[in-house]
C-alpha cells in the first residue's frame, strides 16, 4: 500500500505544482513539459529493459551452469552460518544464499551489470520460498534493503565522472563514500532486523562485521599507499579481473562437474530474456511517475524548502547545492548521475558542494528502481515495510553524506 500512495503522490503533487505555475506564473508550457515527461520517461523504461535483456540472458545463463553444476549449493553451504542468522526463515544450505551471495559481491565491486541479474535470480528462489506469492517475505526484504543501501568498497564510476569533470584529485571522494556508504548499509540492515526481530549479536555476524572492518582497513591504506592517481586505475582494472574470473570460474567448474555447459546457459538465458519482458510494465509505471515529478519544478520546491528551514535556525547551508543528486538517488539511478555531473559542472568538480554530491551519489542505490525491478519481476503487489526500511537507509546516508563531507571537505 505505501508503494501505491508513494506512486499516486508523484502525479497529484506534480499536478498541483504544474496548476499553480500556470495560474500564478503563466507558464504555459508546464503542461506540455508534463506530457512530454511521461512520454520520454516511457521510452527511457523500455530502453532500460531493452538494455537489460542481453546483460540478464548472459548473467542468467553463468548462474544456470553453477546451479546445475552443483557450484551454487556448495557456495550456499559455506555461506550458511551467516547468512541464516541474517535469514532465519530461508533454509539452511538453500542454494538461494548462493545467488544471495554472489549479488551482494558484485554490489561491492561497482559491477551493477552483474548484480541486477543475480538479484532478480535471488529473489525468483525466495519467491518459490514464499508462501504468499503476492506479498513480500521477510527474507526478500532484508535482501532488498542490502541491495538498495549496497555496500560499495569502490565507486569507479563515480571517481570515472569526477576525472571527466576535470576534478583535479578523482578519488578523493574515496573514504568518505566508503564511510557514508557503510553507515547507510548499517542503518538498513539494523532498521529491517529490529522490525523482524532478528539477534545481529551473533558469533558468525560479528565475525563478518570483522572481516568487512579489515578489508576497510586494507583499502584505505592502500589509498594511501598508491596515492589518488593510480587507486581508479588499479580498482578498475581488479573488478574487471574478478568478474570474468568467476565467469571463468564456473564455466570450469561446470566442465570438472561434467555438465554441459552450453545447454546449461542457453536454458538460463531463456530466463533472462522472460524476466526483461516481466518487468517493463513496473519500470514504465514508477519512471514516468519520477518523471513528471522532476518536470513540474516539484523536486526544486522541495530542496529549496529544505534551505529555507535550515537557513532559519542559522545553520550553514552550502550543502543545499548537492540535495537535488542525494534526493533524485532515491528515485533514478540514472537521474541522480545526470544532476550529480550538472553539479559539478555548475560549482565546479572540487568544490564543496561538488564533492558532497558525488559522496552522497555513492551513499546507497536506487531504491525505487530496485524495489520496480526486483518486486515486479516475481509479481510482489504488497511490499509491507519494505519500502520504509529502505528509505530510512537512504535518509541516513543523506545525513552521513553531509556530516562527512563537511569533516573532509568544508
Amino acid at each position: 500500500m505505501v508503494l501505491n500512495y508513494i506512486w499516486v503522490a508523484f502525479f497529484v503533487i506534480a499536478f498541483i505544482v504544474a496548476l499553480c505555475k500556470l495560474i500564478f506564473m503563466g507558464d504555459m508550457e508546464i503542461f506540455t513539459q508534463l506530457v512530454n515527461a511521461t512520454f520520454g520517461s516511457s521510452k527511457t523504461a523500455f530502453e532500460i529493459s531493452l538494455g537489460l535483456t542481453g546483460i540478464l540472458s548472459f548473467w542468467l545463463g553463468v548462474m544456470k551452469i553453477g546451479e546445475n553444476s552443483g557450484m551454487i549449493n556448495a557456495l550456499s553451504r559455506w555461506l550458511s552460518p551467516l547468512f541464516c542468522r541474517l535469514f532465519p526463515d530461508i533454509p539452511k544450505g538453500h542454494p538461494v544464499m548462493g545467488s544471495i551471495f554472489m549479488n551482494l559481491s558484485a554490489n561491492m565491486l561497482g559491477l551493477d551489470n552483474a548484480a541486477t541479474p543475480m538479484g532478480l535470480k535471488a529473489m525468483k528462489e525466495l519467491q518459490e520460498l514464499n508462501p504468499k506469492k503476492d506479498t513480500a517475505s521477510n527474507p526478500m526484504i532484508m535482501f532488498l534493503v542490502m541491495n538498495t543501501s549496497c555496500l560499495i568498497l569502490i565507486p569507479v564510476s563515480i571517481m570515472m565522472y569526477r576525472s571527466q569533470m576535470g576534478a583535479a584529485q578523482p578519488t578523493d571522494i574515496f573514504i568518505p563514500t566508503l564511510l557514508t556508504n557503510a553507515t547507510a548499509s548499517i542503518a538498513g540492515i539494523t532498521t529491517v532486523s529490529i522490525v523482524q526481530r532478528i539477534n545481529l549479536l551473533n558469533k558468525p555476524v560479528l565475525i563478518f562485521a570483522g572481516c568487512i572492518s579489515l578489508v576497510f582497513a586494507g583499502l584505505v591504506s592502500l589509498f594511501l599507499y598508491l596515492g589518488r592517481d593510480q587507486l581508479g586505475t588499479y580498482s578498475t582494472v581488479a573488478a574487471n579481473i574478478i568478474l570474468f574470473s568467476i565467469i571463468l570460474l564456473f564455466i570450469c567448474w561446470g566442465l570438472w562437474k561434467k555438465t554441459n555447459v552450453y545447454d546449461a546457459f542457453v536454458t538460463g538465458a531463456k530466463e533472462g530474456f522472460n524476466t526483461a519482458v516481466r518487468i517493463i510494465p513496473y519500470l514504465v509505471a514508477f519512471l514516468v511517475g519520477i518523471g513528471v515529478f522532476r518536470a513540474s519544478g516539484a523536486m526544486d520546491i522541495l530542496v529549496n524548502g529544505i534551505g529555507s528551514i535550515v537557513g532559519l535556525f542559522g545553520l550553514d547551508t552550502s550543502f543545499v547545492g548537492a540535495l537535488p543528486t542525494a534526493l533524485m538517488k532515491t528515485l533514478s539511478g540514472s537521474g541522480a548521475n545526470g544532476l550529480m555531473i550538472d553539479t559539478m559542472k555548475q560549482y565546479g568538480a572540487d568544490s564543496f558542494v561538488g564533492r558532497m554530491s558525488c559522496v552522497a551519489r555513492g551513499a546507497s542505490d536506487t531504491t525505487f528502481y530496485v524495489l520496480a525491478v526486483y518486486f515486479g519481476s516475481i509479481g510482489i503487489s504488497k511490499t509491507r515495510n519494505a519500502v520504509t526500511c529502505g528509505l530510512i537507509a537512504d535518509l541516513t546516508g543523506v545525513i552521513a553524506a553531509i556530516i562527512i563531507s563537511y569533516l573532509f571537505f568544508h
